[in-house]
């Protein structure tokens, strides 16, 4: 049976993590602080606080460590450019900064073939030839149980691309425009929307026109998902940017960051708590330089295990 979440991860600890340049102009949830000597330093302290937390409550994170060459400043967010699909087959994704292209990395496949079962490579990155842009699970937030994908449309999620992952996978595609509270075209749809198994975390005001609002939410409330409606506020401080893992032991984890979990008010954290334990971690010099958080970080492995 499909499940919404899986136990195994994968995580890239970075070598050379900063600003960069060729992101931000459509993030902008990116700041560069100044001295990003030390920004490295940090967020390789964060990184290993995170998937400690990760792995005291039980997940298994296989951790791979980038390579200094070629300089990659966001490899820490793996889960752009690769997704793992519980029939075998792994999809690569077209990446709009061209030194994001230089993250997509066969030794990061073979490394997980040895403790998982994979069928077939789909590469989508062809579509880079023609400047059409879809960022792996950041473009697209995933129902798996019920197929459907998420997406608002953005420089970095391209409609034709959208259409040949669902055409390939049997995926539902329902599609939006979603912008922040300046008006600016929100870069991925992970920012502002998260699913679980029974709830969906989205930040509604930032879809602005009314019919792509209900269609959203019919579609989210047809499959009994509970909706927890998140502010801009919330969605700056990377609410909308939780995943659903589960651990060894079969529990539910409902992982953030610290700066989400804060933002969060008593009552969304009790919608939340019905569904897994909350679990968080503190990334702030990721979240602020990289513009992405937790659920970024994590590349769900939803293939099956060889039981090595």
């Amino acid at each position: 049976m499909t499940s919404q979440s899986t136990s195994n991860i994968l995580m890239i600890r970075p070598v050379a993590f900063g600003f960069n340049a060729q992101t931000a102009e459509s993030n902008a949830f990116q700041n560069r602080d100044d001295d990003q000597q030390a920004v490295q330093q940090k967020a390789v302290e964060e990184f290993d606080g995170f998937v400690s937390v990760l792995r005291d409550n039980g997940v298994n994170v296989t951790v791979i460590n980038d390579t200094p060459e070629p300089h990659t400043p966001d490899s820490i967010f793996p889960n752009n450019w690769v997704s793992f699909h519980e029939n075998g087959d792994i999809i690569l994704y077209p990446m709009q900064a061209e030194n994001r292209r230089l993250e997509r990395r066969e030794d990061i496949i073979r490394q997980l073939e040895e403790n998982f079962a994979a069928n077939h490579v789909i590469d989508l990155s062809r579509f880079e030839q023609k400047n059409e842009f879809l960022e792996g699970t950041g473009s697209m937030v995933l129902d798996r149980v019920n197929k459907v994908a998420y997406a608002c449309l953005s420089p970095r999620t391209n409609a034709e691309v959208l259409k040949a992952f669902c055409d390939y996978t049997g995926y539902t595609a329902v599609t939006f425009d979603a912008f922040d509270q300046n008006g600016q075209a929100i870069y991925h749809t992970n920012v502002l929307m998260a699913l679980g198994t029974a709830f969906a975390v989205v930040c509604l005001d930032s879809i602005t026109d009314a019919s792509e609002k209900e269609l959203v939410i019919k579609s989210l409330q047809n499959v009994g998902k509970e909706i927890v409606d998140i502010t801009f506020d919330q969605m700056n401080h990377f609410a909308g940017n939780m995943l659903e893992v589960k651990n060894a032991a079969g529990e539910t984890l409902v992982v953030m960051s610290k700066a989400a979990f804060d933002s969060l008010t008593v009552e969304q954290k009790a919608s939340l708590e019905k569904y897994g334990k909350l679990v968080y971690a503190d990334i702030t010099t990721i979240e602020t330089n990289g513009g992405g958080s937790a659920r970024c970080m994590m590349a769900e492995v939803h293939l099956s295990s060889l039981g090595n």
